[in-house]
């Protein structure tokens, strides 16, 4: 049975799914459904099916990245390794078999449809911290324009407690916002979130579209059941929080069935989590919000150029007040004075100066080392301008910038 109640944030099921309009999606998959707890090892017809939904999205034009559990599951059993809680050291040695295992199984299942697969190991710490969280950023954009599909899962070899997501719940929904996702899917055991277990309460009702998750609604996931996996309700729950505040859909729905996004697309059984805003228009405000740590000055010609929508190049660099890492967030102002943007920079304060004013080809001579084209890149940017910050609920333009650091 299902539930719609707008008191809660939650209204009627749409007649389409995010799912049917997005660019780019990402699925989380369980160790549950790829893993088979007899015999430890992958179930292919399943993970075949899987990858045909994943070509199907593709050659309607939506990108898509995965977000895969199963290493630890997949090497217990050649280690020798006994069922139930793992020391965190073999769990480690687990996960160093399982990943070889759970690589050649993603490339065997995406290959017959032309799909080149890539493996990306991260930790909390990846998606923490800006500078990393801009490299993964960059390596996961470039391993989609060139078309292959990157297959995700948390570094589980290296990873301690103190550095580990301890789901790939979270994590799923952290690498979706990395890559601007318009959707992410939560392949579970159950098919949304209830109003009470459904596997003990008749009464229990699936609740079919949230807007925005009240206390009632997290009262609802502390006792609604979940998979046997790491995650859980809860921590679904807290994968959506996050992917809202990013401006990306989420859905949390059956994932053991034969061709689970097909049937989530074409409008199957799922709680969907649906934003406010776009995840663009999201990681624009979150720009915009942050406290500058220094400012990047640009020339006339810079300022018209990123006005259009281009990122800022070395050549329209005039000056760099302050001091600041790769990743900080920094003001971009005019040589007037006059603050025009907000941007993570691509480069620490001391490189910037470096090559301000430089045309591109004379990076490298100039920090001895191959670099990146963008001081500024556009995706990490945001241009002041009083309409597109009011269709954006952006900040208004700002009249000034802060000046230099004091020593």
């Amino acid at each position: 049975m299902t539930a719609s109640a707008d008191e809660t944030g939650m209204t009627g099921m749409a007649s389409a799914t995010p799912l049917a309009h997005a660019r780019l999606v990402a699925v989380k998959i369980g160790s549950s459904l790829l893993v088979d707890q007899a015999t430890g090892t992958l179930r292919k017809t399943w993970l075949a099916g899987l990858a045909a939904d994943i070509a199907a999205l593709r050659a309607r034009g939506c990108q898509v990245i995965v977000v895969s559990s199963g290493a630890i599951a997949l090497g217990r059993r050649p280690l020798g390794l006994p069922a139930g809680k793992l020391a965190v050291e073999q769990a480690q040695a687990a996960a160093a078999v399982g990943q070889i295992r759970l690589a050649q199984g993603w490339e065997e299942a995406l290959a017959p449809h032309g799909i080149p697969s890539a493996q990306v190991l991260l930790t909390l710490a990846d998606t923490h911290d800006r500078r990393r969280y801009l490299n993964g950023r960059a390596t996961l954009k470039t391993l989609l324009d060139l078309g292959a599909c990157p297959v995700i899962n948390e570094n589980d070899t290296v990873a301690t407690d103190e550095i580990r997501y301890g789901d790939n719940d979270r994590l799923a929904a952290r690498v979706a916002l990395m890559a601007e996702a318009d959707a992410l899917a939560l392949l579970s055991d159950v098919d949304g979130l209830y109003t009470a277990n459904p596997r003990s309460d008749a009464s229990a009702r699936r609740l079919d579209r949230i807007g925005r998750i009240t206390p009632e609604i997290e009262a609802m996931a502390a006792g609604a059941g979940s998979d046997v996996g790491t995650g859980g309700m809860r921590t679904k729950l807290l994968a959506a929080k996050t992917a809202l505040s990013g401006g990306c859909a989420m859905a949390i729905c059956l994932g053991d069935v034969d061709r689970p996004l097909s049937q989530l697309a074409e409008g199957g059984a799922a709680t969907w989590f649906v934003p406010e805003t776009s995840p663009v228009n999201a990681r624009k405000r979150w720009i915009a919000g942050m406290k500058p740590e220094g400012r990047l000055v640009v020339d006339a010609g810079a300022a018209r150029a990123l006005a259009r929508g281009a990122s800022l190049l070395p050549a329209g660099l005039r000056g760099v007040d302050g001091a600041f890492e790769r990743g900080d967030p920094v003001a971009i102002a005019t040589q007037e004075g006059d603050a025009i943007g907000a941007a993570l920079s691509g480069y620490s304060s001391d490189e910037a100066r470096a090559i301000a004013g430089l045309q591109t080809s004379q990076i490298e001579a100039a920090l001895g080392h191959q670099a990146r084209a963008a001081v500024a890149h556009r995706d990490d940017m945001v241009i002041w301008d009083d309409a597109t910050a009011e269709a954006a609920a952006l900040p208004s333009p700002k009249p000034t910038v802060p000046g230099p650091r004091p020593d």
